[in-house]
């Protein structure tokens, strides 16, 4: 069964809308959304199933790569995170929501799936209301992993329309959000207690530091 293309307003979701897609993920749907850097791919982060399927999709070894997820705000990071250090959470709270995924040291709250030989989890909170929505809505966070594309010159795919073509048959429903960027976000290592950016992507640290 192809999948479904919804148009969601990225500033304005339609809670119709939204509710229709958490459903989805409810019942381990894997869906395809826009973010504040590329469009994503995830599903419901305690549904193995679907984890599974992610992975299939992408490629990757389950047991051997560690997905990161989305939250809805600090608040919600607390819960999967051993500790939030007073430099880590300031930092935090100056950039996000934001384009950055920060990795750090996992409670036992985070699915074994997700990181099943890893004790760290990534964690984004998306500036994008259609993501952030889709978790409140939900009532906990989703996996998030970027939809890369095969050509040598555009490394991420930005028409939810070609995206829907490539994927339509892999996954139950993809959100047409608009265009998306092609920059991934910037991905900031703090599992030793200091900041260290591991992959340059669309957020600088530069003003915060």
């Amino acid at each position: 069964m192809k999948a479904e293309l919804i148009k969601i307003h990225p500033e304005n979701p339609e809670l119709r809308k939204i509710d229709k897609v958490v459903s989805i993920l409810k019942k381990g749907g894997v869906v395809i959304y826009p973010t504040d850097t590329v469009y994503g791919i995830g599903c419901d982060i305690f549904n193995q199933e679907a984890v599974e399927r992610i992975c299939r999709i992408k490629g990757m070894d389950c047991e051997k790569n560690s997905l990161s997820f989305i939250c809805y705000d600090l608040s919600d990071i607390s819960e999967y995170v051993k500790s939030l250090d007073t430099p880590v959470f300031k930092l935090m709270k100056k950039t996000l929501p934001g384009p950055y995924t920060y990795i750090l040291n996992a409670s036992n709250k985070v699915p074994k799936m997700i990181a099943p030989k890893r004790k760290t989890v990534g964690i984004r909170i998306p500036d994008h209301n259609v993501p952030r929505l889709l978790v409140k809505r939900l009532g906990h966070p989703i996996i998030t992993t970027s939809i890369r594309d095969e050509d040598e010159v555009i490394e991420y795919s930005t028409d939810p329309e070609l995206i829907y073509e490539k994927f339509k048959d892999l996954v139950d429903i993809v959100i047409d959000g608009g265009y998306g960027n092609n920059i991934a976000s910037t991905v900031v290592d703090f599992t030793n207690g200091e900041a260290e950016v591991v992959r340059e992507g669309l957020g600088t640290l530069e003003p915060f530091s």
